[in-house]
């Protein structure tokens, strides 16, 4: 008998009421352990929060306006309804559980007679992302209209969360491949690997339900399934790297543009953002390029995409992004603005794996294949002098900075470490999520232009606050924010309206102070918004970890009240 979604519904829910990260991996390894190998893959993806695997590029495409329209349909109940509901829980899923608690609609009581299965829901996910054309809203509205209607309370709720991508239950990847390792009984390290290769726990999953260590093992690159990215920390100065990473370093330019990372098999190319979606039909020009120098028959390449003025300086970041926005009439955009690829890694090459091969090796192996594509300008050195100079000349040249990269480092896809590290001039700004927005005054008034910035519990996934600001976007930008917030507000509070935390934005500011104002207990002295990422999604931004580092690292050049 196929396994009842309302079972992955109600793990979720003892997931959610525990913070003991044992007890996590114990509970999902033993729902893992009941599913036939054809639910595993779903049932993972599900867990996480995504409707299908991680590469996979279907979309539910699904506005929240639509979301909150059919809510209320299935429930009889009105906005107001889920407003006071989200107000008593903080969270969207919950209040729909709430809610649906509260209706009990004779009709709904009916069509749970027949119980949804995790195939079922599957299924119907499919269908709605593969609804597209004349009519397809409609036709999306019925599918999901009937989804909901036979969802009991809990199922709804998980529901509601699969379809935001707000699952947040403290269950992340890392718990996850904990959880396949120990259902299967695979090592971690073996399922680590595979996940890093495929790019996707829950198709490992899969492989370990039906093949175990063996058949994982076997795991390598699969082209155009992007990778976890590797990741860099952040070094105060030149110095501080040097001492890091051991002496001698190679520091390399650090580019206001976007990472891609290129896929590459025969003729085809793909090119892949930071998020990991597929950008290809934004960067023709890119993937030509590529076709013409890249050699090599199967490879995937690591580079930055930077936006250039008609001498071939850099322009600011926010022009390159209006390029990733655009799917239609990219040529006039190309020619209006213009970009440029440089490459600094490469992970794999006909048939064969490079990320334990160290660095170096990576990078004289990337040049050898790069053809006419410049690399990243870099300096390998000991000397201190030598790569502060090498530093100044990156910022005269318009650049952000520095990377610093240890020589003998393998490629880690998806952790953040050491080996790489940013060095930037300037106190370096944070990636914070909108979780709430008030009207401006005066001739902002009618416009969300006050904007709550919160930070990522890494442990949770819940967002805390740490500050507000009005100050940093245009007047345009002002004008697209307000419409981007209305598309996911929650509730509103007087002027205040909550949203969904799903717009990523960098925010510059002058220091961190300690603040009772925030259940963070931090906020940002002077915060002012740089930069709207359309690059990164909500599980990039910066953590709470990561500001309280930066408020800590704030004293060792300025004194502390030993109150603190």
């Amino acid at each position: 008998m196929p396994t009842l979604f309302k079972s992955l519904a109600e793990l979720l829910e003892k997931i959610e009421n525990t913070r003991k990260r044992l007890e996590i991996t114990a509970l999902t390894a033993d729902f893992l352990k009941t599913l036939a190998p054809e639910e595993v893959e779903p049932a993972v993806s599900m867990i996480l929060g995504r409707p299908f695997t991680k590469w996979n590029p279907k979309t539910l495409d699904v506005s929240w306006t639509t979301l909150t329209a059919i809510l209320q349909t299935v429930t009889g109940a009105g906005w107001n309804a889920f407003a006071e509901a989200f107000r008593d829980t903080g969270d969207i899923g919950s209040a729909t559980k709430s809610v649906f608690e509260q209706t009990k609609l004779k009709k709904q009581a009916q069509l749970l007679e027949k119980e949804l299965t995790v195939p079922e829901v599957r299924r119907m996910l499919e269908a709605i992302a593969e609804t597209t054309g004349s009519g397809s809203r409609e036709k999306k509205e019925r599918l999901i209209t009937a989804l909901l209607s036979q969802a009991s309370p809990v199922e709804a709720k998980y529901l509601v969360k699969i379809f935001t991508g707000e699952m947040r239950t403290g269950l992340h990847e890392g718990l996850m491949e904990q959880a396949v390792a120990k259902a299967f009984e695979v090592p971690l390290a073996t399922v680590q690997k595979a996940s890093m290769a495929m790019g996707d726990i829950g198709e490992v999953a899969a492989i370990a339900k039906e093949g175990g260590k063996d058949a994982l093992t076997n795991i390598s690159f699969r082209l155009f399934r992007p990778v976890k990215l590797m990741l860099a920390q952040t070094a105060a100065d030149v110095a501080e790297a040097l001492e890091e990473q051991g002496g001698k370093t190679a520091f390399e330019y650090k580019y206001d543009g976007a990472r891609v990372q290129i896929h590459k098999q025969g003729g085809e190319v793909r090119i892949f953002s930071r998020r990991l979606t597929d950008v290809t039909q934004s960067l023709p020009e890119i993937g030509e390029v590529v076709k013409a120098n890249v050699k090599a028959t199967d490879a995937i390449l690591e580079g930055e995409v930077i936006a250039v003025d008609a001498a071939g300086s850099p322009v600011p970041f926010q022009h390159l992004m209006r390029r990733f926005k655009r799917v239609h009439e990219v040529t006039g955009m190309a020619e209006k603005i213009p970009v440029r690829l440089f490459l600094f890694d490469v992970l794999y090459l006909d048939g064969k794996s490079l990320i334990t091969a160290p660095y170096l090796q990576r990078r004289q192996i990337l040049g050898e294949n790069a053809g006419d594509i410049p690399l990243t300008t870099q300096i390998v050195t000991d000397d201190r002098d030598e790569a502060e100079r090498f530093l100044q000349r990156a910022i005269d040249a318009g650049h952000e900075g520095l990377m610093a990269k240890k020589l003998n480092s393998p490629y880690t896809p998806g952790t953040r470490g050491k080996r790489w590290l940013k060095i930037k001039p300037v106190l370096e700004p944070l990636d914070l999520v909108i979780v709430a927005a008030e009207y401006g005054h005066g001739r902002r008034h009618g416009w969300l232009s006050d904007y709550y910035l919160a930070a990522r519990d890494a442990e949770t996934g819940e967002f805390q606050t740490v500050g507000k600001t009005f100050k940093g976007l245009t007047d345009a930008e002002i004008v697209e924010m307000t419409k981007l917030l209305k598309a996911i507000a929650v509730s509103e509070e007087g002027n205040r309206v909550i949203v969904l935390p799903k717009i990523v934005v960098e925010v510059a500011y002058n220091e961190i102070q300690k603040s009772p104002k925030y259940h963070s207990r931090m906020a940002l002295r002077f915060a002012r918004i740089t930069r709207i990422r359309y690059d990164k999604d909500a599980e990039g931004a910066s953590t709470l970890e990561r500001v309280r580092m930066t408020y800590e690292q704030q004293f060792a050049k300025k004194g502390r009240y030993k109150a603190e």
